[in-house]
Protein backbone atom coordinates (compact mmCIF):
# COMPACT_ATOMS: atom_id res chain seq x y z
CA UNK A 1 0.00 0.00 0.00
CA UNK A 2 2.84 2.47 0.80
CA UNK A 3 4.58 1.63 -2.48
CA UNK A 4 1.34 2.25 -4.45
CA UNK A 5 0.82 5.70 -2.87
CA UNK A 6 4.42 6.62 -3.63
CA UNK A 7 3.99 5.81 -7.34
CA UNK A 8 0.85 7.96 -7.50
CA UNK A 9 2.77 10.96 -6.13
CA UNK A 10 5.61 10.50 -8.63
CA UNK A 11 3.21 10.30 -11.59
CA UNK A 12 1.80 13.69 -10.61
CA UNK A 13 5.30 15.26 -10.59
CA UNK A 14 6.59 14.40 -14.08
CA UNK A 15 6.92 11.64 -16.64
CA UNK A 16 10.69 11.54 -16.38
CA UNK A 17 10.67 11.26 -12.66
CA UNK A 18 8.05 8.54 -12.94
CA UNK A 19 10.20 6.48 -15.30
CA UNK A 20 13.25 6.93 -13.09
CA UNK A 21 11.41 5.89 -9.96
CA UNK A 22 9.73 3.00 -11.78
CA UNK A 23 13.11 1.74 -12.92
CA UNK A 24 14.39 1.99 -9.35
CA UNK A 25 11.32 0.21 -8.04
CA UNK A 26 11.69 -2.58 -10.58
CA UNK A 27 15.33 -3.04 -9.60
CA UNK A 28 14.42 -3.00 -5.93
CA UNK A 29 11.63 -5.52 -6.49
CA UNK A 30 13.98 -7.83 -8.37
CA UNK A 31 16.51 -7.66 -5.54
CA UNK A 32 13.78 -8.38 -3.00
CA UNK A 33 12.64 -11.40 -4.97
CA UNK A 34 16.24 -12.62 -5.10
CA UNK A 35 16.54 -12.22 -1.35
CA UNK A 36 13.26 -14.08 -0.74
CA UNK A 37 14.23 -17.13 -2.78
CA UNK A 38 14.38 -20.22 -0.55
CA UNK A 39 17.58 -21.82 0.61
CA UNK A 40 18.21 -25.56 0.54
CA UNK A 41 19.81 -28.31 2.54
CA UNK A 42 20.50 -31.41 0.48
CA UNK A 43 22.32 -34.62 1.00
CA UNK A 44 22.23 -38.39 1.21
CA UNK A 45 21.49 -40.75 4.09
CA UNK A 46 23.59 -43.92 4.06
CA UNK A 47 24.43 -46.79 6.36
CA UNK A 48 28.01 -47.44 7.60
CA UNK A 49 28.69 -49.58 4.51
CA UNK A 50 27.77 -46.67 2.23
CA UNK A 51 24.47 -48.14 1.06
CA UNK A 52 21.58 -45.66 0.69
CA UNK A 53 18.96 -45.76 3.43
CA UNK A 54 15.57 -45.61 1.73
CA UNK A 55 12.57 -44.22 3.61
CA UNK A 56 14.51 -42.37 6.32
CA UNK A 57 12.71 -39.34 7.72
CA UNK A 58 14.83 -36.16 7.55
CA UNK A 59 13.73 -33.07 9.49
CA UNK A 60 15.07 -29.56 9.86
CA UNK A 61 14.57 -28.14 13.35
CA UNK A 62 15.02 -24.69 14.82
CA UNK A 63 14.82 -25.77 18.45
CA UNK A 64 11.06 -25.28 18.67
CA UNK A 65 8.61 -28.10 19.43
CA UNK A 66 7.65 -28.86 15.84
CA UNK A 67 10.06 -29.50 12.92
CA UNK A 68 10.25 -26.73 10.32
CA UNK A 69 10.31 -29.15 7.37
CA UNK A 70 10.17 -32.91 6.88
CA UNK A 71 11.00 -35.11 3.88
CA UNK A 72 11.64 -38.81 3.26
CA UNK A 73 14.71 -40.15 1.47
CA UNK A 74 14.15 -41.60 -2.01
CA UNK A 75 15.43 -44.84 -3.50
CA UNK A 76 18.95 -43.35 -3.65
CA UNK A 77 18.83 -42.21 -0.04
CA UNK A 78 18.72 -38.60 -1.19
CA UNK A 79 16.76 -35.75 0.37
CA UNK A 80 16.23 -32.03 -0.20
CA UNK A 81 14.80 -29.52 2.27
CA UNK A 82 13.57 -26.09 1.16
CA UNK A 83 14.07 -23.57 4.00
CA UNK A 84 14.21 -19.90 4.81
CA UNK A 85 17.47 -18.32 5.92
CA UNK A 86 18.21 -19.22 9.53
CA UNK A 87 19.93 -21.64 11.92
CA UNK A 88 18.89 -25.30 11.85
CA UNK A 89 19.73 -28.79 13.02
CA UNK A 90 19.14 -31.62 10.54
CA UNK A 91 18.06 -35.00 11.91
CA UNK A 92 17.57 -38.38 10.20
CA UNK A 93 15.53 -41.20 11.77
CA UNK A 94 14.28 -44.63 10.77
CA UNK A 95 12.96 -47.55 12.82
CA UNK A 96 15.79 -49.98 13.59
CA UNK A 97 18.49 -47.31 13.32
CA UNK A 98 20.12 -44.94 15.79
CA UNK A 99 19.10 -41.32 15.14
CA UNK A 100 21.69 -39.08 13.48
CA UNK A 101 21.83 -35.30 13.87
CA UNK A 102 23.98 -32.59 12.25
CA UNK A 103 24.24 -28.94 13.19
CA UNK A 104 23.44 -26.40 14.20
CA UNK A 105 24.22 -24.85 10.82
CA UNK A 106 23.50 -21.33 9.60
CA UNK A 107 21.85 -21.05 6.21
CA UNK A 108 22.09 -17.77 4.36
CA UNK A 109 19.59 -16.37 1.90
CA UNK A 110 19.47 -18.29 -1.39
CA UNK A 111 22.18 -20.65 -0.13
CA UNK A 112 22.45 -24.41 -0.64
CA UNK A 113 24.36 -26.65 1.73
CA UNK A 114 25.10 -30.36 1.39
CA UNK A 115 24.78 -32.41 4.57
CA UNK A 116 25.28 -36.18 4.34
CA UNK A 117 24.13 -38.33 7.27
CA UNK A 118 24.94 -41.87 8.37
CA UNK A 119 22.38 -44.08 10.10
CA UNK A 120 23.80 -47.04 12.02
CA UNK A 121 21.57 -50.09 12.62
CA UNK A 122 20.79 -50.79 16.26
CA UNK A 123 22.35 -53.99 17.59
CA UNK A 124 18.95 -55.47 18.36
CA UNK A 125 17.26 -54.05 15.28
CA UNK A 126 15.15 -56.48 13.29
CA UNK A 127 17.04 -57.58 10.20
CA UNK A 128 14.84 -58.91 7.44
CA UNK A 129 15.23 -62.60 7.01
CA UNK A 130 16.21 -64.53 3.90
CA UNK A 131 13.97 -64.58 0.89
CA UNK A 132 10.61 -66.17 1.72
CA UNK A 133 10.29 -69.81 0.78
CA UNK A 134 7.22 -69.30 -1.39
CA UNK A 135 5.94 -67.37 -4.36
CA UNK A 136 2.36 -66.10 -4.69
CA UNK A 137 1.56 -66.16 -8.39
CA UNK A 138 -2.16 -65.54 -8.61
CA UNK A 139 -5.64 -65.92 -7.16
CA UNK A 140 -8.44 -68.32 -7.88
CA UNK A 141 -12.06 -68.66 -6.83
CA UNK A 142 -12.47 -70.54 -3.59
CA UNK A 143 -15.15 -73.19 -3.71
CA UNK A 144 -15.69 -76.06 -1.31
CA UNK A 145 -12.31 -76.22 0.35
CA UNK A 146 -12.70 -79.60 1.95
CA UNK A 147 -9.35 -80.10 3.59
CA UNK A 148 -8.68 -81.43 7.03
CA UNK A 149 -11.82 -82.87 8.48
CA UNK A 150 -15.40 -81.89 9.00
CA UNK A 151 -17.39 -78.79 8.19
CA UNK A 152 -16.89 -77.67 11.79
CA UNK A 153 -13.13 -77.71 11.24
CA UNK A 154 -13.40 -75.76 7.98
CA UNK A 155 -15.60 -73.11 9.57
CA UNK A 156 -13.36 -72.86 12.62
CA UNK A 157 -10.33 -72.52 10.37
CA UNK A 158 -11.94 -69.70 8.37
CA UNK A 159 -13.11 -67.93 11.53
CA UNK A 160 -9.64 -68.09 13.09
CA UNK A 161 -8.08 -66.69 9.91
CA UNK A 162 -10.47 -63.73 9.88
CA UNK A 163 -9.98 -63.06 13.57
CA UNK A 164 -6.20 -63.24 13.18
CA UNK A 165 -6.35 -60.67 10.39
CA UNK A 166 -8.47 -58.48 12.65
CA UNK A 167 -5.94 -58.37 15.49
CA UNK A 168 -4.55 -54.91 16.13
CA UNK A 169 -2.22 -53.45 18.70
CA UNK A 170 -3.89 -52.21 21.86
CA UNK A 171 -4.33 -48.46 21.80
CA UNK A 172 -4.29 -46.26 24.85
CA UNK A 173 -7.80 -45.02 25.48
CA UNK A 174 -8.26 -41.31 26.00
CA UNK A 175 -11.23 -40.01 28.02
CA UNK A 176 -13.96 -38.53 25.83
CA UNK A 177 -13.92 -35.26 27.78
CA UNK A 178 -10.20 -34.87 27.10
CA UNK A 179 -10.70 -35.56 23.40
CA UNK A 180 -13.50 -33.00 23.18
CA UNK A 181 -11.40 -30.38 24.92
CA UNK A 182 -8.44 -31.03 22.61
CA UNK A 183 -10.63 -30.84 19.55
CA UNK A 184 -12.16 -27.51 20.63
CA UNK A 185 -8.74 -26.00 21.13
CA UNK A 186 -7.40 -27.25 17.81
CA UNK A 187 -10.55 -26.30 15.92
CA UNK A 188 -10.59 -22.78 17.38
CA UNK A 189 -7.03 -22.17 16.25
CA UNK A 190 -7.59 -23.58 12.75
CA UNK A 191 -10.77 -21.56 12.27
CA UNK A 192 -9.21 -18.36 13.63
CA UNK A 193 -6.08 -18.79 11.49
CA UNK A 194 -7.08 -20.48 8.21
CA UNK A 195 -3.67 -19.56 6.76
CA UNK A 196 -1.77 -21.32 9.53
CA UNK A 197 -0.26 -24.53 8.15
CA UNK A 198 0.45 -26.11 11.53
CA UNK A 199 -3.03 -25.36 12.89
CA UNK A 200 -4.71 -27.09 9.94
CA UNK A 201 -2.25 -29.99 9.96
CA UNK A 202 -2.65 -30.65 13.67
CA UNK A 203 -6.45 -30.60 13.56
CA UNK A 204 -6.52 -32.81 10.48
CA UNK A 205 -4.23 -35.36 12.12
CA UNK A 206 -6.23 -35.28 15.34
CA UNK A 207 -9.51 -36.01 13.53
CA UNK A 208 -7.92 -38.71 11.37
CA UNK A 209 -6.32 -40.48 14.34
CA UNK A 210 -9.68 -40.53 16.11
CA UNK A 211 -11.55 -42.23 13.29
CA UNK A 212 -13.02 -39.14 11.62
CA UNK A 213 -11.38 -39.22 8.23
CA UNK A 214 -14.19 -37.38 6.45
CA UNK A 215 -13.99 -34.47 8.91
CA UNK A 216 -10.19 -34.42 8.68
CA UNK A 217 -9.96 -33.98 4.91
CA UNK A 218 -10.87 -30.24 4.61
CA UNK A 219 -8.17 -29.28 7.14
CA UNK A 220 -5.54 -31.55 5.62
CA UNK A 221 -6.33 -30.24 2.15
CA UNK A 222 -6.02 -26.67 3.42
CA UNK A 223 -2.64 -27.53 4.92
CA UNK A 224 -1.59 -29.00 1.56
CA UNK A 225 -2.50 -25.75 -0.20
CA UNK A 226 -0.33 -23.84 2.24
CA UNK A 227 2.62 -26.25 1.88
CA UNK A 228 2.12 -28.38 -1.26
CA UNK A 229 5.20 -30.60 -0.93
CA UNK A 230 4.83 -31.68 2.68
CA UNK A 231 5.09 -35.49 2.75
CA UNK A 232 3.38 -35.87 6.10
CA UNK A 233 0.27 -34.00 4.92
CA UNK A 234 0.18 -35.75 1.55
CA UNK A 235 0.31 -39.13 3.24
CA UNK A 236 -2.41 -38.12 5.72
CA UNK A 237 -4.69 -37.07 2.83
CA UNK A 238 -4.17 -40.40 1.08
CA UNK A 239 -4.86 -42.23 4.34
CA UNK A 240 -7.99 -40.18 5.02
CA UNK A 241 -9.40 -40.94 1.57
CA UNK A 242 -8.56 -44.62 2.04
CA UNK A 243 -10.65 -44.59 5.21
CA UNK A 244 -13.70 -43.09 3.50
CA UNK A 245 -15.63 -44.09 0.42
CA UNK A 246 -12.95 -42.42 -1.74
CA UNK A 247 -10.87 -45.57 -2.17
CA UNK A 248 -9.87 -44.93 -5.77
CA UNK A 249 -8.77 -41.40 -4.92
CA UNK A 250 -6.83 -42.70 -1.95
CA UNK A 251 -5.06 -45.20 -4.20
CA UNK A 252 -4.20 -42.56 -6.80
CA UNK A 253 -2.78 -40.26 -4.14
CA UNK A 254 -0.73 -43.07 -2.58
CA UNK A 255 0.64 -44.10 -5.99
CA UNK A 256 1.56 -40.49 -6.73
CA UNK A 257 3.25 -40.20 -3.35
CA UNK A 258 5.16 -43.43 -3.97
CA UNK A 259 6.91 -41.97 -7.00
CA UNK A 260 8.90 -39.66 -4.77
CA UNK A 261 8.77 -41.57 -1.49
CA UNK A 262 9.35 -45.32 -1.74
CA UNK A 263 8.50 -45.90 1.91
CA UNK A 264 7.06 -48.84 3.80
CA UNK A 265 4.07 -46.88 5.07
CA UNK A 266 2.99 -45.88 1.55
CA UNK A 267 3.24 -49.50 0.34
CA UNK A 268 1.28 -50.62 3.38
CA UNK A 269 -1.41 -48.04 2.69
CA UNK A 270 -1.66 -49.21 -0.91
CA UNK A 271 -2.00 -52.78 0.33
CA UNK A 272 -4.90 -51.82 2.60
CA UNK A 273 -6.63 -50.01 -0.28
CA UNK A 274 -6.07 -52.86 -2.75
CA UNK A 275 -7.58 -55.35 -0.31
CA UNK A 276 -10.64 -53.13 0.13
CA UNK A 277 -10.93 -52.77 -3.66
CA UNK A 278 -10.94 -56.55 -4.09
CA UNK A 279 -7.43 -56.99 -5.48
CA UNK A 280 -5.77 -59.31 -2.94
CA UNK A 281 -2.89 -60.27 -5.25
CA UNK A 282 -1.69 -56.68 -5.52
CA UNK A 283 -2.41 -56.20 -1.82
CA UNK A 284 -0.18 -59.09 -0.74
CA UNK A 285 2.63 -57.80 -2.97
CA UNK A 286 2.39 -54.37 -1.38
CA UNK A 287 2.32 -55.88 2.13
CA UNK A 288 5.44 -57.85 1.25
CA UNK A 289 7.20 -54.75 -0.09
CA UNK A 290 6.35 -52.82 3.08
CA UNK A 291 7.85 -55.61 5.20
CA UNK A 292 10.98 -55.71 3.05
CA UNK A 293 11.54 -51.97 3.43
CA UNK A 294 10.72 -51.96 7.14
CA UNK A 295 10.65 -55.44 8.75
CA UNK A 296 8.80 -54.16 11.80
CA UNK A 297 6.29 -56.22 13.75
CA UNK A 298 3.16 -54.54 12.31
CA UNK A 299 4.25 -54.86 8.69
CA UNK A 300 5.38 -58.48 9.03
CA UNK A 301 2.19 -59.40 10.86
CA UNK A 302 -0.10 -57.82 8.27
CA UNK A 303 1.74 -59.62 5.46
CA UNK A 304 1.27 -62.96 7.18
CA UNK A 305 -2.37 -62.20 8.00
CA UNK A 306 -3.14 -61.40 4.36
CA UNK A 307 -1.68 -64.74 3.29
CA UNK A 308 -3.66 -66.62 5.94
CA UNK A 309 -6.88 -64.79 5.11
CA UNK A 310 -6.67 -65.91 1.48
CA UNK A 311 -6.06 -69.58 2.25
CA UNK A 312 -2.27 -69.69 1.96
CA UNK A 313 -1.43 -71.19 5.38
CA UNK A 314 2.05 -72.49 4.53
CA UNK A 315 3.35 -69.10 3.33
CA UNK A 316 1.58 -67.47 6.29
CA UNK A 317 3.31 -69.85 8.71
CA UNK A 318 6.64 -69.00 7.07
CA UNK A 319 6.10 -65.26 7.62
CA UNK A 320 4.68 -65.58 11.14
CA UNK A 321 7.37 -68.07 12.17
CA UNK A 322 10.25 -65.93 11.00
CA UNK A 323 8.54 -62.86 12.40
CA UNK A 324 8.39 -64.63 15.76
CA UNK A 325 12.16 -65.14 15.68
CA UNK A 326 12.61 -61.39 15.21
CA UNK A 327 9.90 -60.41 17.71
CA UNK A 328 9.72 -63.24 20.26
CA UNK A 329 7.58 -61.15 22.63
CA UNK A 330 4.82 -60.58 20.08
CA UNK A 331 1.76 -62.54 21.19
CA UNK A 332 -0.04 -62.01 17.91
CA UNK A 333 2.86 -63.50 15.92
CA UNK A 334 2.38 -66.67 17.95
CA UNK A 335 -1.39 -66.49 17.42
CA UNK A 336 -0.76 -66.17 13.69
CA UNK A 337 1.47 -69.24 13.84
CA UNK A 338 -1.27 -71.09 15.69
CA UNK A 339 -4.01 -70.15 13.24
CA UNK A 340 -1.77 -71.13 10.30
CA UNK A 341 -0.92 -74.48 11.88
CA UNK A 342 -4.60 -75.09 12.58
CA UNK A 343 -5.43 -74.40 8.92
CA UNK A 344 -2.82 -77.01 7.95
CA UNK A 345 -4.34 -79.60 10.31
CA UNK A 346 -1.41 -79.47 12.74
CA UNK A 347 -3.62 -79.07 15.80
CA UNK A 348 -1.08 -79.90 18.49
CA UNK A 349 1.33 -77.36 17.05
CA UNK A 350 -1.50 -74.82 16.78
CA UNK A 351 -2.43 -75.23 20.44
CA UNK A 352 1.21 -75.09 21.54
CA UNK A 353 1.77 -71.76 19.73
CA UNK A 354 -1.33 -70.10 21.15
CA UNK A 355 -0.59 -71.42 24.64
CA UNK A 356 2.78 -69.67 24.40
CA UNK A 357 1.00 -66.49 23.34
CA UNK A 358 -1.20 -66.69 26.44
CA UNK A 359 1.88 -67.13 28.62
CA UNK A 360 3.45 -63.92 27.27
CA UNK A 361 0.54 -61.82 28.54
CA UNK A 362 -1.64 -63.92 30.86
CA UNK A 363 -4.20 -61.15 31.41
CA UNK A 364 -4.86 -60.75 27.67
CA UNK A 365 -8.13 -62.49 26.76
CA UNK A 366 -7.42 -62.89 23.03
CA UNK A 367 -5.21 -66.05 23.08
CA UNK A 368 -7.71 -67.82 25.36
CA UNK A 369 -10.57 -67.07 22.97
CA UNK A 370 -8.55 -68.63 20.14
CA UNK A 371 -7.86 -71.70 22.29
CA UNK A 372 -11.54 -72.03 23.17
CA UNK A 373 -12.55 -71.92 19.51
CA UNK A 374 -9.87 -74.41 18.53
CA UNK A 375 -11.19 -76.78 21.20
CA UNK A 376 -14.50 -77.06 19.35
CA UNK A 377 -13.09 -79.79 17.15
CA UNK A 378 -13.16 -83.27 18.60
CA UNK A 379 -9.56 -84.34 18.01
CA UNK A 380 -7.87 -81.86 20.36
CA UNK A 381 -7.31 -83.32 23.82
CA UNK A 382 -4.45 -81.11 25.01
CA UNK A 383 -4.21 -80.84 28.77
CA UNK A 384 -2.20 -77.63 28.31
CA UNK A 385 -5.17 -76.06 26.52
CA UNK A 386 -7.53 -76.88 29.39
CA UNK A 387 -4.98 -75.59 31.89
CA UNK A 388 -4.74 -72.23 30.07
CA UNK A 389 -8.52 -71.93 29.90
CA UNK A 390 -8.60 -72.58 33.64
CA UNK A 391 -6.23 -69.67 34.10
CA UNK A 392 -8.53 -67.58 31.89
CA UNK A 393 -11.47 -68.30 34.20
CA UNK A 394 -9.37 -67.60 37.27
CA UNK A 395 -8.06 -64.27 35.98
CA UNK A 396 -11.41 -63.19 34.51
CA UNK A 397 -14.12 -64.67 36.76
CA UNK A 398 -16.65 -62.08 35.52
CA UNK A 399 -16.16 -63.03 31.89
CA UNK A 400 -18.96 -65.14 30.44
CA UNK A 401 -16.61 -66.47 27.75
CA UNK A 402 -13.96 -67.46 30.30
CA UNK A 403 -16.47 -69.49 32.30
CA UNK A 404 -17.97 -71.07 29.19
CA UNK A 405 -14.74 -72.09 27.48
CA UNK A 406 -13.28 -73.58 30.64
CA UNK A 407 -16.48 -75.52 31.31
CA UNK A 408 -16.55 -76.90 27.75
CA UNK A 409 -12.89 -77.92 27.97
CA UNK A 410 -13.35 -79.67 31.31
CA UNK A 411 -16.42 -81.61 30.20
CA UNK A 412 -14.76 -82.68 26.97
CA UNK A 413 -11.86 -84.18 28.99
CA UNK A 414 -13.92 -85.92 31.68
CA UNK A 415 -12.71 -89.30 32.78
CA UNK A 416 -14.31 -92.14 34.79
CA UNK A 417 -14.54 -91.65 38.54
CA UNK A 418 -14.03 -87.88 38.34
CA UNK A 419 -17.23 -87.28 36.39
CA UNK A 420 -19.56 -86.52 39.31
CA UNK A 421 -17.34 -83.92 40.93
CA UNK A 422 -16.51 -82.49 37.52
CA UNK A 423 -20.19 -82.28 36.62
CA UNK A 424 -20.85 -80.00 39.59
CA UNK A 425 -17.96 -77.73 38.64
CA UNK A 426 -18.93 -77.58 34.97
CA UNK A 427 -22.58 -76.89 35.75
CA UNK A 428 -21.53 -74.05 38.05
CA UNK A 429 -19.26 -72.52 35.42
CA UNK A 430 -21.96 -72.66 32.75
CA UNK A 431 -24.55 -71.12 35.05
CA UNK A 432 -22.06 -68.36 35.81
CA UNK A 433 -21.61 -67.80 32.07
CA UNK A 434 -25.40 -67.54 31.63
CA UNK A 435 -25.68 -65.17 34.58
CA UNK A 436 -23.00 -62.96 33.09
CA UNK A 437 -24.37 -63.26 29.55
CA UNK A 438 -28.13 -63.93 29.65
CA UNK A 439 -28.24 -64.29 25.83
CA UNK A 440 -25.18 -66.52 25.63
CA UNK A 441 -26.67 -69.25 23.43
CA UNK A 442 -23.53 -71.40 23.41
CA UNK A 443 -23.59 -71.65 27.21
CA UNK A 444 -27.23 -72.82 27.18
CA UNK A 445 -26.35 -75.36 24.49
CA UNK A 446 -23.38 -76.70 26.45
CA UNK A 447 -25.49 -76.97 29.60
CA UNK A 448 -28.04 -78.97 27.61
CA UNK A 449 -25.27 -81.26 26.39
CA UNK A 450 -24.14 -81.81 29.99
CA UNK A 451 -27.69 -82.79 31.05
CA UNK A 452 -28.11 -85.03 28.00
CA UNK A 453 -24.85 -86.81 28.78
CA UNK A 454 -26.24 -87.37 32.28
CA UNK A 455 -29.49 -88.61 30.65
CA UNK A 456 -31.53 -85.84 32.26
CA UNK A 457 -33.37 -85.12 29.03
CA UNK A 458 -36.12 -82.92 30.48
CA UNK A 459 -33.54 -80.48 31.81
CA UNK A 460 -31.65 -80.74 28.55
CA UNK A 461 -34.77 -79.81 26.55
CA UNK A 462 -35.20 -76.64 28.58
CA UNK A 463 -31.59 -75.57 27.96
CA UNK A 464 -31.77 -76.33 24.23
CA UNK A 465 -34.93 -74.24 23.95
CA UNK A 466 -33.19 -71.39 25.76
CA UNK A 467 -30.25 -71.67 23.34
CA UNK A 468 -32.62 -71.38 20.39
CA UNK A 469 -34.36 -68.34 21.89
CA UNK A 470 -31.16 -66.58 22.92
CA UNK A 471 -29.53 -65.82 19.62
CA UNK A 472 -29.15 -66.63 15.93
CA UNK A 473 -30.51 -70.10 15.35
CA UNK A 474 -27.63 -72.52 15.02
CA UNK A 475 -28.45 -75.93 13.54
CA UNK A 476 -26.82 -77.89 16.38
CA UNK A 477 -29.32 -76.71 19.00
CA UNK A 478 -32.26 -77.99 16.92
CA UNK A 479 -30.46 -81.26 16.17
CA UNK A 480 -29.80 -81.94 19.85
CA UNK A 481 -33.32 -80.85 20.80
CA UNK A 482 -34.72 -83.37 18.31
CA UNK A 483 -32.58 -86.10 19.85
CA UNK A 484 -33.80 -85.20 23.36
CA UNK A 485 -37.45 -85.25 22.25
CA UNK A 486 -36.98 -88.76 20.90
CA UNK A 487 -35.54 -89.86 24.21
CA UNK A 488 -38.63 -88.65 26.11
CA UNK A 489 -41.09 -90.18 23.65
CA UNK A 490 -42.20 -87.10 21.65
CA UNK A 491 -41.54 -88.15 18.03
CA UNK A 492 -43.66 -85.41 16.41
CA UNK A 493 -41.71 -82.65 18.14
CA UNK A 494 -38.52 -84.49 17.23
CA UNK A 495 -39.60 -84.54 13.55
CA UNK A 496 -40.32 -80.79 13.56
CA UNK A 497 -36.94 -80.01 15.09
CA UNK A 498 -35.21 -82.33 12.62
CA UNK A 499 -36.84 -80.49 9.71
CA UNK A 500 -35.73 -77.16 11.14
CA UNK A 501 -32.22 -78.51 11.65
CA UNK A 502 -31.96 -79.72 8.05
CA UNK A 503 -33.19 -76.39 6.69
CA UNK A 504 -30.83 -74.35 8.87
CA UNK A 505 -27.91 -76.64 8.08
CA UNK A 506 -28.42 -76.09 4.34
CA UNK A 507 -28.73 -72.32 4.82
CA UNK A 508 -25.64 -72.24 6.99
CA UNK A 509 -23.64 -74.26 4.47
CA UNK A 510 -24.75 -71.95 1.67
CA UNK A 511 -23.69 -68.86 3.63
CA UNK A 512 -20.34 -70.41 4.46
CA UNK A 513 -19.80 -71.33 0.82
CA UNK A 514 -20.68 -67.79 -0.22
CA UNK A 515 -18.17 -66.37 2.25
CA UNK A 516 -15.50 -68.70 0.92
CA UNK A 517 -16.19 -67.66 -2.66
CA UNK A 518 -15.82 -63.99 -1.70
CA UNK A 519 -12.49 -64.64 0.02
CA UNK A 520 -10.46 -65.55 -3.07
CA UNK A 521 -7.66 -68.07 -2.65
CA UNK A 522 -4.00 -67.41 -3.41
CA UNK A 523 -2.18 -69.66 -5.83
CA UNK A 524 1.31 -70.19 -4.45
CA UNK A 525 4.38 -72.36 -4.92
CA UNK A 526 6.75 -73.49 -2.19
CA UNK A 527 10.46 -73.17 -2.96
CA UNK A 528 11.71 -75.98 -0.75
CA UNK A 529 12.64 -78.65 -3.33
CA UNK A 530 11.43 -81.39 -0.99
CA UNK A 531 7.99 -79.90 -0.49
CA UNK A 532 7.48 -77.67 -3.55
CA UNK A 533 3.92 -77.86 -4.73
CA UNK A 534 1.29 -75.57 -6.20
CA UNK A 535 -1.85 -74.73 -4.22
Amino acid sequence: MLRSGFFITILKASRIACLAIAAFALQHSSAAQTQSQPSNVRGTVRDPQGKPVVGAIVTAETGQSAPTATVVTDEKGAYSLSLSAGTYSVKATKPGYANEKAGPLTLGSNETKNIDLTLSPLQDAPAFYDQPQFTVSGVTDTTSLGGHGSDTIVRTRDALAKETAGLTKNETSVPAASLASSERSLRDQANDEPGNFEANRRLGHFLLENGRAEDALPYLEQAEKLRPDDYDVEFAIALANANTANLERGKQEAQSLLRGHDTAEVHHLLADVDEKLGDPLEAVRQYQRAAELDPSEPYLFDWGAELLLHHAPEPALDVFGRGHKIFPQSARMLIGMGASSFALGNYDQAVESVCRASDLAPANSVPYIFLGKMDRIGSISSAALAERLGRFAQLHPESAEANYYYAAALWKRRRGSQVQDLRIQVESLLKNAIRLGPKFAAAFLQLGILYSDERDFQKAIGEYEQAIQSGPQEPEAHYRLAQAYRQVGQPEKARIETDIYERLAKESAARAEGDRREMRQFVYTLRDPQTTQAH
